[in-house]
């Protein structure tokens, strides 16, 4: 709830933005009206609110939306040195009223504790007049390094699950990558977890079982297995392009090097295709490699392959 579109838009522009380098998954509106085609969907009481983080202007919503879990309230954006002491995160239970106070409103129980420096800091900069730009700054910088230091095990994790380099072979399709197992991951945490980047104390192992439940975990790892399938892929280009083919193939029977000339050309495709990141002059050799093979088979067999 904000006090103009633009402070509303703004707002959750900085909101979804404030995990990055994660991605926020879900749906968003910088400003919402009663008047957008969502408005009955999202204002009925008879299923759980949607995933969307909506900005709305019109006071008729902090009683339309007062059942939702999470509500922030700002009030005019005024610069002032009589601030409180302290900024607390009040009970949504409080939100009843149209003239309710600005504030954070919500039935979510941190996992983390507060981090006071970052506060102190924070409010000794409004009371200094500091430009905002520095403030968003200092804030930024907190949360991308918290964020860092929350994403670094499940990276290190994610790479403990890519097959060893000597596991890939020119003969055969490239090994999976094992899955992504949440108890084994957890079981990591106690050597390699984010209190080795990160000051701040609590319930570390809460926050990445709700993370798990989150649709941003599944955008997160859904990209990132991508990535490794494609790194994986590009692995196995290279080491197809540093193999003797050719010394492969002399006790091979005409189908297996058929099927091998086929299979080499998907993987030129699909290299094209998906726009793997590999070396032009691999792409090029794996080429000349399958004109070469296909120069070793038959003539009609060769007139067959050239034309498909």
């Amino acid at each position: 709830m904000a006090p103009s579109p633009t402070v509303s838009s703004e707002t959750i522009l900085a909101l979804t933005s404030s995990i990055s380098p994660l991605k926020y998954c879900c749906d968003y509106r910088p400003y919402f009206t009663i008047h957008d085609s969502e408005f009955k969907e999202y204002t009925t009481r008879t299923q759980a609110p949607p995933n969307v983080v909506l900005g709305v202007t019109n006071p008729f919503f902090i009683k339309t939306f007062q059942y939702w879990p999470h509500i922030i309230r700002i009030g005019d954006l005024k610069m002032s040195g009589d601030l409180p002491k302290q900024v607390k995160v009040k009970k949504h239970t409080k939100l009843k009223t149209l003239d309710t106070k600005p504030g954070v409103y919500t039935a979510y129980k941190t996992f983390l504790h507060k981090d006071k420096t970052l506060s102190k800091r924070l409010l000794k900069g409004i009371q200094r007049k500091r430009p905002s730009e520095v403030q968003s700054a200092i804030l930024r910088r907190h949360l991308l390094e918290l964020t860092q230091s929350f994403i670094i095990p499940l990276e290190r994790y994610l790479v403990s699950l890519m097959p060893l380099q000597r596991a890939v072979t020119p003969w055969k399709n490239p090994p999976q990558i094992r899955p992504f197992s949440q108890d084994e991951f957890m079981r990591t945490l106690e050597h390699s977890g984010p209190q080795l980047t990160s000051v701040l104390k609590g319930d570390w192992i809460g926050l990445y079982s709700r993370f798990f439940r989150s649709p941003n975990f599944d955008g997160w790892y859904r990209q990132r297995h991508k990535e490794m399938t494609q790194k994986l892929e590009c692995l196995h280009l290279e080491i197809i392009c540093e193999a003797d083919l050719l010394v492969w193939i002399k006790d091979k029977s005409e189908v297996e090097i058929v099927d091998l000339v086929l299979k080499l050309r998907e993987k030129l495709v699909k290299a094209h295709h998906q726009q793997l990141p590999v070396r032009e002059e691999v792409l090029q050799e794996l080429e000349l490699y399958i004109e070469t093979i296909i120069s070793s088979l038959p003539e009609d067999l060769q007139v067959v392959l050239h034309r498909h």
